[in-house]
């Protein structure tokens, strides 16, 4: 955080006091793409985050690192703690060959941030993309396990909780054998609630068995429609899809009381699941065909109620007024049905 930076950080916390806080829910940075997108590593900076939680009346912030110094961290600590929110942090997990001192310096610098969790993925793309066999997915599935081993005993050391996204990359019953194997209290999930969809897993079932592992959420609804390759998948905003978010939320809660939820409304185009091709199922040689009828049932009875969300042929305040509508449409369907109110 530059000096410039941070004076503009405090004239926030000055703002804050004038305003109403609205949602105990906060953000992720894909709520907000075409910034996230605009800056340098696509990443937007958790004191960023902050300052449109604030502009939103929201309740914390999910978002990453630029800068890994200590004073940085202090920085955002007292940031967090003048505006009163919660900060979770999204980073990576060791990588392969690398000093695992690095991972380490990472942790210790978003615990002196107050971050109360860490958020990371095994796989930054979507599963049935990015492999053509299954020997390739098996390959990169042995690489996850080392840095998980590696990551596992640093954030029990610091007693930081670090929660794996359900990512478009494990099945629900893959993920959970991860939790299993490692059983460690500190290794967890960050669930968001619809990227499992994609993988044909139903999403209730995802949170019915993911929910006693979660450390932090991705809250999103869902809205789906048939296409020749298989079906459209997209964000929408909360109690508009064909998710039961009450239901969802209720399930999480129960779980995990003190749970923060964190609105990942992404505006884009709609993602192509090509089930029905054979490229998909490279990945999936055993996965019996009950998922693909039961999820092909699914996107038929639950046809979107308007059009699905599209930024294609749209100008920059064009995208930028949907994405803020999109969000706005989230907080207050939250605070009058989600018990999400401040």
């Amino acid at each position: 955080m530059t000096r410039r930076e941070f004076l503009g950080a405090a004239a926030v916390s000055a703002m804050a006091a004038t305003r109403r806080r609205r949602t105990r829910m906060g953000f992720t940075p894909d709520s907000f793409a075409m910034e996230r997108w605009s800056l340098p590593q696509n990443i937007m900076p958790v004191h960023r985050l902050m300052e449109i939680a604030v502009e939103y009346g929201a309740g914390g912030a999910h978002g990453g690192l630029v800068d890994i110094s200590f004073d940085y961290a202090r920085k955002v600590r007292k940031m967090k703690e003048d505006l009163g929110l919660y900060v979770e942090i999204q980073t990576f997990l060791p990588r392969l060959n690398e000093d695992p001192s690095v991972f380490e310096h990472t942790v210790r610098v978003c615990k002196e941030a107050g971050a109360t969790s860490l958020r990371v993925v095994c796989l930054l793309g979507r599963r049935y993309e990015m492999f053509n066999t299954y020997a390739e997915w098996k390959e990169a599935v042995a690489g996850f396990h080392k840095q998980i081993a590696t990551a596992v005993p640093i954030v029990e050391k610091y007693k930081m909780p670090l929660g794996i996204e359900t990512h478009k990359d494990w099945t629900v019953d893959e993920q959970l054998q991860l939790y299993k194997k490692y059983n460690s209290e500190y290794l967890g999930v960050c669930l968001d609630t619809g990227n499992n969809i994609s993988l044909l897993d139903d999403m209730y079932e995802v949170v019915d068995k993911l929910a006693p592992y979660t450390f932090n959420v991705h809250l999103k609804d869902m809205a789906v429609e048939e296409y020749p390759q298989g079906f459209l998948l997209s964000e929408v905003p909360l109690g508009e899809g064909m998710l039961d978010m009450k239901r969802i939320v209720d399930t999480i809660r129960r779980a995990r009381p003190n749970i923060n939820f964190s609105l990942e409304m992404i505006t884009r185009d709609p993602l192509e699941v090509p089930c029905l091709t054979e490229k998909y199922w490279a990945t999936f040689p055993d996965r019996p065909g009950i998922y693909l009828a039961r999820t092909l049932a699914m996107v038929r009875t639950n046809k979107p109620r308007r059009p699905l969300p599209r930024i294609t042929g749209l100008t920059p305040e064009q995208r930028a007024a949907l994405e803020r509508d999109l969000v706005e449409r989230s907080i207050q369907y939250a605070i009058d049905h989600l018990g999400l109110g401040a």
